[in-house]
């Protein structure tokens, strides 16, 4: 075969694995417009009816503010504390590193099944270690859930931050500090812009990962507080109810413009950090000084 037809070849082969990668997520989509009472595909017919039933049915006006307030609360906690772990892993220098790093990624690899129920046994019975106890009536509660998915989502801001540390310039903080800037300040004006789009990353990562976490959230509901994925499998047990395919079609759009931004962070990044930027430093006596980056 000639290169020109091994290019095509490679080609063909990506389409190919691409249907096969989205056509199952896809088929979602048109199968949501139907007008049928069953989920069908091809649809029947057109109809809004199943996206209307989404704001005036209860079962899912309850479970869409609740997991909009757990994935952007797991984002945020996840974010903040896998960017002060990266930090510490990263600017320090202690025995256990490798060990304590393998602890942060642990959530990664290890089944989510156990995760789940060792989730639940603590948060529902909770943890008694001598005089020190932790968790406890926690199971079914919006608090819970973000404490659960937390756990899950650390990992990704933790690599992010990580990753974006190692390329900043130690010298750049070393010369703010020499300028009279305290941590928090070098920190703040120095390092932090310098990783935002790692940590900008991360909490996309982190969010996603709450968005739509279903076997954890299982373990840990109540028929109050649950989430849209929990809701989904109920349904989806229980009957094949096209509100399913609806929610889940929204679902899927969030994810794409949340991926779609993900695309845009390298681009915007070169045109934000591309050229020289100077960072002033307040120094203790007042007066200005600016470090280049």
């Amino acid at each position: 075969m000639t290169p020109r037809s091994w290019q095509w070849l490679w080609r063909a082969w990506a389409v190919l694995a691409a249907a096969v990668l989205l056509a199952p997520i896809l088929i979602v989509v048109p199968m949501s417009f139907t007008n049928s009472s069953t989920l069908a595909f091809p649809p029947e017919g057109l109809s809004l009816r199943w996206y209307s039933e989404l704001f005036t049915n209860p079962q899912w006006t309850l479970r869409i503010p609740v997991s909009v307030e757990t994935a952007f609360a797991t984002a945020m906690l996840a974010t903040v504390l896998g960017t002060l772990a990266a930090l510490g892993m990263t600017r320090g220098s202690f025995p256990g590193r490798g060990l304590l790093t393998g602890l942060f990624l642990a959530p990664l690899v290890v089944p989510i099944i156990d995760l789940a129920v060792g989730d639940y046994f603590v948060w529902a019975l909770g943890w008694q270690v001598g005089p020190v106890g932790f968790g406890g009536g926690l199971s079914g509660t919006v608090p819970g859930l973000i404490l659960a998915h937390t756990v899950l989502a650390f990992p990704f801001p933790f690599i992010t931050v990580s990753t974006a540390l190692t390329t900043v310039d130690r010298t750049l903080e070393l010369a703010a500090a020499g300028l009279g800037a305290n941590p928090w300040r070098t920190f703040r004006r120095v390092t932090l812009p310098l990783i935002r789009t790692g940590v900008i990353t991360g909490a996309i990562f982190a969010f996603l990962t709450s968005w739509d976490e279903v076997v954890v959230a299982s373990f840990l509901a109540s028929p109050r507080v649950s989430t849209v994925p929990v809701q989904i499998f109920t349904e989806l047990r229980q009957s094949y109810d096209p509100t399913a395919a609806a929610i889940s079609s929204v679902l899927l759009a969030a994810a794409v413009v949340l991926v779609g931004l993900l695309a845009l962070i390298p681009v915007l990044s070169r045109r934000t950090y591309g050229r020289s930027v100077a960072v002033e430093i307040v120094r203790p006596d007042g007066g200005i000084a600016a470090v280049a980056t």
